[in-house]
């Protein structure tokens, strides 16, 4: 009897292992006969089921992850470097005005984009580097260049930042405002992205993507080299990257480490797995329960979350656990009673974990005398009085 016993207990522990979110008794009901509940006792006590794992010999993989709220982090650490405004960068426009200093020529002003390179090219002058430089920098650069030329004598070079150039960054999942924003170049990194998007929601994950589009790099046909670029589409074997980055927030927070964010860039921020936590078994209230988005969820709270024990002997709670990229659930085996002395006990909960309070030989013995006592109790109420 014992091994068909053996057979359904484990066929009832892979269904539950299986759906972990259905509010399944993990162990067999109380209703059925009495050699049954007896047998099914025996075979819980012998140790019968697979391996389980204490909370004292743990291992990290199967340890739950701390609950940190992302509008606790401090997002004035990811700002990364900002430059200021008085710096020329790549794409900005500035206009350049070269006046006096030859007889043939006259003014010359003229509105003049930052190239890739950092260069500008200026009439008469041709491509000087002028990126990375304040503006008062590059006039004397640019007046040295006109002079060493011999285009202007004694030249006077105002130079004007006219248009900073921005990124357009993408930020979507959990924010407030999902969208595409132009960002200023100077200032293109994680806070700005996120004051943008008006903040993180409170079910924002703390781990978080960014995802850089793939660019297209042609390589020129070197039988015409002219500005038009000719390419061959026979000899072209260059294939488009793009760039992945995965950030922690509270880690990059705590290290002060800004993220800058390139044009084109996409912010990806998941929202917390909100799979909740199943309760089985002698609890008053077996049910589904909401992790916390704000602390940790241990074993003790989640059962006075449903309403306490049903039994007061019950002390063997199994937590099953899923772990990405295993095939089957990991079984920890934690004592009520000493969860509530010893604080390793009371092992903290993970979305989607199944809580299951278990019946054993005493918890059976227990029910058997209290029904026993209850039915005493009632035949000595109705015998008749004389």
């Amino acid at each position: 009897m014992y091994a068909v016993a053996g057979d359904n207990v484990r066929r009832h522990r892979n269904r539950v292992l299986a759906n972990p979110n259905k509010n399944a008794v993990f162990g067999v009901s109380v209703i059925g006969s009495m050699p049954w509940l007896l047998a099914i006792a025996l075979l819980v006590g012998s140790g019968c089921y697979r391996r389980v794992i204490t909370p004292k010999h743990l291992p990290k993989d199967l340890v739950a992850p701390h609950v940190t709220n992302a509008k606790a982090i401090d997002l004035s650490r990811l700002s990364g470097f900002a430059s200021t405004k008085d710096f020329i960068e790549i794409g900005d426009v500035i206009e350049v005005t070269i006046v006096a200093g030859a007889s043939d020529q006259g003014p010359l002003s003229i509105p003049i984009r930052i190239n890739a390179d950092g260069t500008a090219l200026v009439p008469l002058l041709g491509s000087i580097p002028l990126a990375g430089m304040r503006v008062e920098q590059a006039e004397q650069i640019i007046r040295q260049q006109a002079m060493a030329g011999g285009v202007y004598v004694n030249p006077h070079v105002t130079v004007v930042l006219e248009t900073k150039d921005a990124n357009k960054v993408t930020v979507i999942g959990a924010v407030e405002n999902p969208g595409t924003y132009e960002l200023p170049r100077s200032s293109s990194n994680l806070l700005t992205a996120f004051v943008a998007a008006g903040g993180l929601t409170s079910n924002a994950a703390t781990n978080i993507e960014v995802r850089s589009p793939a660019k297209q790099h042609f390589p020129l046909n070197r039988q015409r080299q002219n500005r038009l670029a000719n390419y061959n589409d026979a000899n072209q074997h260059v294939q488009p990257v793009s760039r992945s980055v995965k950030i922690n927030l509270v880690t990059a927070s705590n290290a002060g480490r800004g993220v800058n964010l390139k044009d084109g860039d996409v912010v990806m921020v998941p929202e917390m797995d909100q799979n909740p936590v199943t309760v089985l078994g002698l609890v008053k209230k077996p049910a589904d329960y909401k992790l916390p988005s704000d602390r940790d969820l241990h074993v003790l709270d989640v059962i006075g979350m449903a309403g306490g024990l049903t039994s007061p002997v019950a002390d063997k709670i199994y937590v099953i656990r899923r772990i990405p990229g295993k095939p089957e659930a990991q079984v920890i085996k934690v004592s009520y009673h000493k969860a509530k002395r010893v604080r390793r006990e009371n092992i903290r909960l993970a979305s989607g974990d199944v809580v299951s309070v278990e019946r054993t030989p005493l918890t059976v013995a227990f029910d058997v005398f209290d029904r026993f006592v209850n039915f005493g109790v009632g035949a000595t109420t109705q015998v008749p009085m004389f």
